[in-house]
């Protein structure tokens, strides 16, 4: 992975391609965290490789690639937020879950669901892309205090949920 994101630095647009091809379910789990609808998760992803692969070359350290991508689409995804704020349209109902959907997806939905939007996040980047709390907090520009509390508040949210069940 080293080799193919120095080539990438130099300008290799295959290299570059299968980097975001590499890390596109990553996103993808990061984007819908965020923004909870495919189609702007969908723009996010787009924004975020296209400023990716403008600025590859100002990457300082290949070892923080992923960190730099994330932190890159989280940014895009929270102008979309920002967007969807000043223009939100009272009663609009959430996506419905498609049909196709496997059931293990709709556990973790529905558990993501359970937890208030602030710690959704969190538990997407330290449970399922295996980010460590130091990292989640670069990427969410907050203190690693912070991040452990999320965390455990996320943790007892769901287990509260399912007991009361």
């Amino acid at each position: 992975m080293q080799a193919l994101i120095e080539k990438a630095v130099l300008g290799d647009a295959e290299a570059f391609l299968e980097l975001m091809d590499k890390n596109s379910l990553a996103m993808y789990k990061v984007a819908r965290a965020i923004l909870n609808n495919d189609d702007d998760a969908a723009d996010a992803i787009q924004s975020t490789i296209l400023s990716c692969f403008e600025k590859i070359d100002t990457l300082k350290k290949p070892e923080y690639f992923k960190t730099w991508l994330i932190r890159i689409l989280i940014n895009n995804c929270n102008r979309i937020l920002r967007h969807y704020k000043r223009e939100k349209l009272p009663g609009q109902l959430p996506e419905a879950m498609r049909a196709d959907s496997s059931l293990a997806e709709f556990e973790f939905k529905e558990m993501l669901s359970l937890v208030e939007e602030k710690y959704r996040l969190v538990l997407i980047l330290y449970y399922l892309e295996g980010f460590k709390i130091p990292e989640i907090a670069v990427l969410l520009e907050m203190n690693v205090n912070t991040v452990k509390t999320r965390l455990a508040r996320a943790r007892e949210q769901i287990r509260t949920a399912y007991l009361q069940r």
